[in-house]
């Protein structure tokens, strides 16, 4: 494997990353069974130290925790991060929809100026930066007009305290008007090898829009990522505990999966994981893929996969082994 870091434009706004981005949500221990925050600072400082300058986190991810990690591993080197967070999940308030509960606190979707205001100075703090890179709207709120969301975002940006403006979980009606603001630089949604929806519904308005497209769940969770078995167990608040999804007979054919395209990775002296990231960055319209990590090791094994270029053969034995083995899915 060879090649430098692959480096892209986040829409129009200026701003560049790392393809591959370090994806926090399981560091904020939240639905991720606990976190270990030295761990958790070495995978941030790891991808750093690798290339990776693309770090996603959110507040909703441990009701801030993830944010106050991340501003612990990036401090003293700033400079070398374009942080993606987010607004939109709110516990300071009841105003919007009531979403879920986490820690005994109601958390609502509401994406008001007022809240957005309030958001952006409590993840500045937390972060310990003085500007967000990328501001991502994070669920959308149906009680707030999307004009006035992004007209606050817009007060947000001339005032230099977010770089670019992202949303997320975002429906087609939703993108069309983010679109017609004219503002919207990024879209965050989930993207992997057996999550293709955004394929038909948004990317044929992103790509002539100039609109970058964030993959989050690239790995499935990790089910694509080789590592997970038939026989692993998973324990405490682990989301994958109850899902479907991970049914012992879909972890069979991932196995199956990792199996089929080990010929790809072996050629290429990379993990089944990496050869995965590759094929999502690889796909058109798919800018960035985010991806998770909670340990150095990991870390760096997912920047790796941003140095990965693979060929048009190794694409047809890929989708081939896709269409063999994933398309059936579970969940």
């Amino acid at each position: 494997m060879s090649g430098e870091q692959l480096i892209r434009d986040i829409g129009r706004s200026g701003v560049k990353a790392s393809a591959v981005g370090l994806g926090t949500w399981a560091i904020g221990g939240w639905m991720w069974g606990g976190t270990d925050e030295a761990q958790s600072i070495a995978a941030i400082q790891a991808s750093l130290d690798a290339g990776v300058s693309l770090i996603d986190t959110a507040p909703a991810y441990g009701l801030g925790r993830s944010e106050e990690i991340v501003g612990k591993a990036i401090a003293g080197r700033r400079d070398k991060a374009v942080i993606a967070t987010k607004c939109g999940l709110v516990w300071h308030t009841q105003k919007g929809r009531h979403f879920f509960d986490q820690d005994g606190k109601p958390v609502h979707r509401y994406l008001g100026r007022d809240a957005i205001i309030h958001e952006v100075e409590q993840s500045l703090r937390r972060l310990g930066t003085d500007y967000i890179d990328l501001y991502i709207t994070h669920w959308q709120d149906p009680t707030t007009p999307i004009a006035e969301t992004v007209a606050a975002l817009e007060e947000l940006k001339k005032a230099g305290k977010i770089r670019a403006i992202g949303a997320s979980n975002v429906n087609r009606a939703e993108l069309e008007q983010y679109i017609a603001t004219g503002a919207l630089d990024a879209i965050q949604e989930r993207f992997s090898m057996i999550d293709r929806e955004i394929e038909a519904d948004l990317l044929p308005l992103t790509v002539p829009n100039g609109v970058a497209t964030l993959s989050y769940s690239s790995l499935a969770l990790g089910l694509l990522s080789g590592a997970i078995g038939p026989d692993r167990v998973f324990a405490g608040d682990d989301q994958r505990k109850d899902n479907p999804r991970f049914s012992v007979a879909n972890r069979q054919k991932a196995k199956d999966f990792a199996q089929a395209i080990g010929a790809v990775a072996e050629r290429h002296d990379a993990s089944i994981a990496q050869v995965v990231i590759a094929w999502t960055l690889a796909q058109p319209g798919v800018t960035f893929a985010l991806c998770g990590a909670r340990n150095a090791t990991q870390a760096l094994d997912n920047a790796r996969a941003g140095t990965l270029r693979l060929s048009q053969e190794d694409l047809a034995v890929i989708n081939h082994a896709i269409a063999a083995h994933l398309a059936n899915m579970d969940g």
